[in-house]
């Protein structure tokens, strides 16, 4: 075993988590549920996406609060489709590109931004913008890096509701930060995605299968794969069509951004964006229900 390997199952086993079968991680869903104390939401409008960036990571204390000098940081936004920014059916470039000089800024050893995409990889990870954009910083410390398919370890998920193991990408299961950052959207078959579904990225497989029990699993997929911190992009929303969207016939404007700690706060705070009442829409109301997080956003500080 080499030493990287060795040291990310250090990590693990004193994070409380025990090892499976043929040493993969094996994560405890039950004993890892979040305490359900509410996390603040920053929020922004109508200004500049780098600039609402800036502004929400700051009412929360500022990204040194979540990166240390040092860390390896994973920026994960939906890269998933052929589409232009216009379109809406992936993050917002600016918005990307300003989380990953934040974290340089906070003294970040390394950030990647990567995504398991739907269509051609070469092409989203352009036609997004979202390399360009993250090229254009200049430090070699950043980079937007293809998915290898040798790089999935099957995690053996204990006491999940709908997953038991599933193989799940390892640059994001060792990274010391996670940054999820989806867009907000229409999805044909959850109503919506947002934070939760975008993490999705990261897991190999036949993705398709958790379309069956879709609640539960992407409750099992957040409790087993913990996002530091969601920084939901609602510079534009797709209202129709989704995922994949095609044109900008269903694009609304919107002009705003949101970060919290707490992934569920950050999904309901997406469906209203995106029109209806977060306990709608079925992942959401499995996470609020086995403890995941705080839907309830009445009981939640807005900054």
């Amino acid at each position: 075993m080499d030493r990287a390997r060795r040291d990310f199952l250090d990590k693990l086993a004193m994070a409380g988590f025990a090892i499976g079968i043929g040493g993969a991680p094996l994560f405890d869903v039950a004993r890892a549920r979040a305490a359900t104390t509410p996390k603040p939401l920053a929020v922004a409008q109508d200004g500049d996406p780098a600039e609402m960036v800036r502004a929400v990571i700051g009412k929360l204390g500022g990204m040194g609060k979540f990166v240390n000098p040092g860390a390896t940081v994973v920026v994960k936004p939906n890269i998933g489709w052929d589409r232009t920014p216009e379109e809406a059916a992936n993050t917002n470039p600016e918005v990307v590109a300003e989380l990953v000089k934040m974290a340089l800024e906070a003294g970040a050893a390394k950030v990647s931004v990567f995504d398991r995409t739907c269509n051609d990889a070469r092409r989203c990870y352009k036609r997004s913008g979202i390399a360009d954009a993250v090229e254009k910083i200049g430090d070699d410390r950043a980079s937007v890096p293809y998915v290898d398919d040798l790089r999935y370890e099957t995690v053996e998920i204990k006491g999940g509701e709908a997953l038991d193991r599933w193989p799940l990408y390892r640059p994001a299961l060792e990274a010391d930060v996670l940054i999820n950052v989806p867009i907000v959207k229409h999805h044909g078959l959850s109503g919506i995605t947002v934070g939760m579904k975008n993490l999705m990225g990261i897991m190999g497989g036949n993705r398709g299968r958790i379309h069956r029990k879709l609640g539960d699993s992407l409750v099992d997929l957040n409790f087993t794969v913990r996002s530091t911190l969601t920084v939901v992009d609602a510079t534009r929303v797709l209202t129709s069509n989704g995922p994949q969207g095609g044109g900008t016939k269903y694009v609304r404007e919107e002009g705003k951004l949101a970060a919290c700690e707490d992934i569920v706060t950050a999904d309901a705070w997406g469906a209203t964006v995106f029109g209806v009442e977060p306990m709608e829409i079925g992942h959401i109301r499995a996470a609020a229900e086995r403890g995941l997080g705080i839907a309830d956003l009445s009981k939640v500080k807005m900054l």
